[in-house]
């Protein structure tokens, strides 16, 4: 599965997935770095402590809470956010060199941490709010993935009502019913906004050289 349209030269672009808890915003996200190339995570930095099977500097750079008020004082982060006690945030120079060179970026990121990068690079920005079938589900599949306490769980679940009712701040919204017809139509955004004319900086030389061949 490629999402790649052209062979164009163009600006990357931010392409941000956010989700209540459970949604399936992280199984989209695997799904679709695992098929295209040209997509590359964003690495979160946070003060919470790994869950199991994870890898720092691959699903998030680890770092205490004064190192991280530091980055932020500096301006090294594009956003930052407190979500259920940890800090989170996103640092600004992997980003900004990955959308230079053509590759596209993707956020896992809350709505707080959208509206942050909307306000510092809309146009490089592309938001998907991604939204469960029912509450029902939302919270089965919290429960499934046995990565947190019951008590987690709940806080999870009470916050759930207020995430969802940012869904009107995004570009783009996709109910995952099923997790491959989710990952389509995801793919599918994908395609449509990098061929913005806006995002393929090579066409007007590409244009040119078709005109001085007639």
């Amino acid at each position: 599965m490629s999402a790649n349209p052209t062979k164009i030269r163009r600006r990357g672009l931010m392409l941000v997935l956010s989700s209540p808890s459970g949604a399936g915003k992280t199984s989209i996200a695997r799904k679709l770095l695992a098929s295209d190339e040209q997509l590359v995570m964003s690495v979160s930095t946070t003060t919470r402590a790994p869950r199991p099977g994870e890898v720092p500097g691959r699903d998030y750079n680890f770092v205490d809470i004064e190192s991280f008020q530091k980055m932020v004082e500096a301006g090294e982060m594009l956003e930052h956010a407190k979500v259920f006690d940890n800090f989170y945030g996103t640092p600004a120079t992997p980003v900004r060199e990955a959308l230079a060179g053509g590759k596209d970026v993707l956020f896992d990121i809350d709505w707080q941490g959208t509206q942050q990068l909307r306000q510092a690079a809309r146009s490089d920005l592309a938001s998907i709010f991604i939204l469960p079938p029912a509450v029902e589900e939302l919270e089965r599949r919290l429960k499934e993935r046995a990565q947190d306490s019951d008590e987690v769980v709940k806080k999870r679940m009470a916050k759930a009502g207020d995430e969802m009712s940012h869904w009107p701040e995004y570009d783009y919204i996709v109910v995952n019913r099923n997790l491959d017809q989710s990952v389509a139509q995801v793919v599918a955004i994908l395609t449509a906004e990098r061929l913005r004319r806006e995002r393929q900086t090579g066409l007007p030389d590409f244009v040119n050289g078709l005109r001085r061949q007639t």
